[in-house]
């Protein structure tokens, strides 16, 4: 058989190239990006305690089994599927014959989940995928889970891809459009929200949503270099937080890095609406599970533990729940060594009462 000859004229693409040893950029991290193809090179960034750039390192998942305690044959909710990691677990604990419903609001990473999902085993029948905001959770049941499920799960947290993803807007540590919209297609840009705010709001919602210290000045300078120059990129926001701080006093770079980190959440919060979804979340979960049914929620800030903790104490009061968590439940110091994103995570759990 002939092998027909090669264009001598025309190169083999190029890999992508980078400045300096290591990859620093995004789409520098072909390797990362490519696990399947790169195992190796991955295997050696989880052992180093990171995140492999594109995907996400599920957390506390030994405690959330232990706690959902999922059989076989029964059905589940996964409220927020991210990269999958609970999910897969979840899903291989409830077979043969159970059945979980997995949910998120972000087009752009669901489709990419569910494809691996379906490339690992689970049709279907065992798994039913619907890109929506676990707020229209209710209306979801009667028609995919009727009857209710055995277990719910609910992982606040913001997925590894979604942040290291520079045009998501979710990072300071690269210069890029400020969006941090969970659906891009949807509502306004984290921009368009810091444009239309005022001081007064703006520093409510760094309380509120960041527990910020110096939430006042913060908010006045934001809005003042706001009104000289529209800040619409994650650095010229981080950098607009440096100079507050440097008129406040003076601070190490760890202080700078975690009051920016603070000011990019709260942002992130509003511009997605995220607790007034979770109180909608917390109303409905009763109406979501069946008698007995058993629910995980790991937070990762203090505005939403607070609001967990209070939803399952109310519940526990009025004897919608039978028991709750006492405490709440952190990763093992091996875990939050070997995953620093998992040191601010925060488990609760609650079980339905019987009738």
């Amino acid at each position: 058989m002939s092998v027909p000859e090669q264009d001598p004229g025309k190169r083999p693409a190029r890999r992508v190239r980078y400045a300096g040893t290591h990859p620093r950029k995004f789409h520098e991290k072909y390797k990362e990006l490519a696990r399947d193809r790169y195992a190796a090179d991955v295997e050696k960034i989880l052992k180093s305690g990171k995140t492999p750039a594109g995907t996400h390192r599920p957390i506390m998942v030994n405690e959330i089994l232990q706690v959902l305690a999922p059989q076989a044959g029964e059905r589940g909710i996964d409220c927020t599927l991210g990269y999958g990691g609970h999910a897969q677990k979840l899903l291989r604990a409830i077979q043969p014959d159970g059945c979980l419903l997995g949910i998120d609001a972000d087009p752009i990473e669901l489709p990419k989940t569910e494809a691996r999902l379906r490339s690992a085993g689970f049709p279907a029948e065992t798994l039913i995928v619907q890109r929506t905001n676990f707020a229209a959770l209710p209306g979801l049941i009667p028609a995919l889970l009727p009857g209710g499920a055995d277990f719910l799960l609910a992982d606040l947290g913001l997925s590894s891809m979604q942040i290291d993803d520079p045009a998501r807007g979710f990072t300071f540590k690269v210069d890029a459009p400020l969006d941090m919209r969970m659906n891009p297609a949807r509502g306004s840009s984290a921009a368009e929200f810091l444009a239309k705010i005022d001081q007064r709001g703006l520093a409510q919602l760094l309380v509120d949503a960041a527990d910020e210290l110096w939430a006042e000045p913060l908010a006045s300078g934001l809005i003042a270099a706001q009104e000289s120059s529209v800040i619409v990129t994650t650095g010229q926001l981080a950098e607009a937080v440096r100079k507050v701080l440097a008129k406040i006093g003076s601070f190490d770079e760890e202080d700078v890095t975690s009051t920016i980190r603070r000011v990019f959440q709260a942002l992130r919060i509003a511009v997605n609406d995220e607790f007034s979804t979770l109180d909608i979340l917390l109303k409905s979960i009763p109406q979501c599970v069946k008698p007995s049914g058993r629910i995980a929620i790991l937070t990762f800030h203090s505005g939403e533990d607070r609001r967990v903790k209070k939803a399952f104490q109310a519940g526990l009061a009025s004897g919608v729940y039978r028991e709750i968590s006492s405490e709440v439940i952190r990763a093992t110091p091996q875990e939050r060594h070997d995953n620093p994103r998992s040191i601010p995570a925060k488990l609760r759990w609650s079980i339905r009462s019987s009738s």
